[in-house]
């Protein structure tokens, strides 16, 4: 398996993985406000605008050249999506992103913490690599979270 960013072209193939992935594990969770809140976010154009000039960064892991998972970044620090394929869960590929953008964030922009808002699938992922609660559980726009940090 290989980390790195994501090349313009990955975009809509990492973007469906991370489609095919709520829909079978957080979407039951959501509301369909939720659902179309999340569908939203994801085919926005200005996020994709954001990726092509830099301020929205994206990680890939590849494995026999298909995007078996996916880690975004807004704001500097925040993980914006983790997404990784249902046949390679619990076989630490969600970790080794995380341990990716962390140390590449450090390293390039000197960031101290990781942020996330967890959705309530992630959840025990998040404290099992370290990650600590920073508010309740909260929805916004049909959005179930609870915001996070990992210090580095």
């Amino acid at each position: 398996m290989l980390i790195r960013p994501a090349g313009r072209e990955e975009w809509e193939d990492a973007l469906a993985l991370v489609w095919k992935v709520f829909l079978k594990f957080e979407a039951p969770e959501y509301s369909e406000e939720g659902v179309k809140s999340f569908y939203n976010f994801i085919t926005d154009n200005t996020l994709y605008r954001m990726f092509l000039v830099g301020s929205y960064e994206m990680m890939v892991a590849i494995e026999d050249k298909t995007i078996i998972g996916v880690v975004a970044v807004r704001n500097v620090s925040h993980i914006s999506l983790l997404f990784v394929d249902e046949k390679y869960h619990r076989q630490g590929i969600g970790r080794a992103l995380i341990r990716y953008v962390a140390n590449y964030l450090k390293t390039e922009v000197g960031a101290e913490k990781l942020t996330v808002n967890a959705a309530p699938y992630g959840v025990a992922f998040y404290h099992k690599v370290g990650f600590i609660d920073t508010g309740l559980e909260t929805m916004k726009e049909g959005i179930l979270y609870t915001p996070m940090e990992l210090l580095m």
